[in-house]
């Protein structure tokens, strides 16, 4: 397994992170299967929420179980919006009572990195930042990052923390895959494979924990409902087509040729999976043996 030192947790985490959104519907023994596998690929690096009904007690039972806390980098996210009623929950309080929820069904202390799973851009960012570097400073959490904030709103938070002498977000959570969303996913989603976000995590190299990294399986042929509506474009298509060619020149699937260049980005990328069988995610995992030249990451993208 291939990893990057993380700074802000003084460790290596591994470059592809096993997501668990997916074990709302899997039966447990599978889950705990992915898991065990998942540490047997020496990855180190686990992605849950308080979203993902069940899965962070499940998690929680497991690293009691295996008594494997010290070799896991315990990613959770909270703060997502009410799904019943939209109202945004981007809030100190809010922040506050599902960081606790998370510490409680995954039985710690602390977690490695805490995500604020949405952002509310009519709320100051502030009060935000302020409300992280609090938790952090108690102890609830080593560091702390963003998914689906845009890049003004990163900025932000950036430019409130120096100016006030605290911590800012370490890593950003947004989705980035070789296929292109034609709409969001879910609402409040943020994409970054414009020109623009890819050049502003070159310049700044925040660290991207990318989820959807493989398109929820569009590059392994997958199709349903909800792949045919976010993916299912003729540019996409397009890019599927170069990855099956390259694939077979290089003796890998086009699902691996998809991951390999997420990973192949100019700044530091983690790619977040969520495998459904042990097999998908032993395919995930060999992604990381290839390495892509900048010529082929550019026609992959555009042909």
């Amino acid at each position: 397994m291939r990893s990057a030192f993380f700074a802000p947790l003084a460790r290596d985490v591994s470059r592809v992170i096993l997501g668990t959104a997916a074990f709302i519907d899997l039966p447990p023994a599978v889950s705990y299967e992915l898991l065990d596998a998942w540490l047997g690929c020496a990855g180190n690096a686990i992605d849950t929420a308080r979203h993902y009904s069940g899965a962070e007690e499940l998690i929680g039972r497991w690293l009691r179980e295996r008594r494997c806390r010290d070799d896991v980098v315990l990613c959770t996210k909270g703060a997502h919006y009410d799904t019943r009623t939209g109202r945004s929950r981007v809030n100190p309080g809010e922040i506050a009572a599902d960081l606790g929820r998370s510490l409680t069904a995954l039985g710690v202390d602390c977690v490695d990195v805490y995500i604020l799973h949405r952002d509310d851009p009519t709320q100051p960012v502030g009060p935000i930042v302020e409300a992280l570097n609090d938790q952090r400073a108690a102890g609830r959490m080593r560091t702390f990052g963003a998914s689906n904030w845009t890049e003004p709103r990163l900025d932000e938070a950036r430019a409130y923390a120096d100016a006030r002498g605290l911590e800012s977000f370490s890593c950003s959570s947004p989705q980035l895959s070789l296929a292109v969303p034609a709409v969001e996913p879910w609402p409040g989603c943020v994409s970054i494979h414009s020109a623009h976000a890819l050049e502003w995590y070159a310049r700044t190299q925040l660290s991207v924990f990318a989820w959807s990294s493989q398109a929820r399986g569009f590059f392994a042929g997958r199709t349903n409902e909800h792949v045919e509506e976010v993916y299912g474009t003729n540019q996409n298509d397009e890019r599927r087509q170069r990855a099956t060619e390259l694939a077979h020149r290089l003796g890998c699937t086009p699902a691996q040729i998809a991951l390999a260049w997420v990973l192949a980005q100019p700044f530091p990328t983690y790619a977040i999976v969520g495998p459904e069988t042990v097999a998908e995610l032993r395919d995930s995992v060999s992604a990381l043996e290839i390495e892509l030249t900048a010529a082929e990451v550019a026609w992959l993208d555009h042909g």
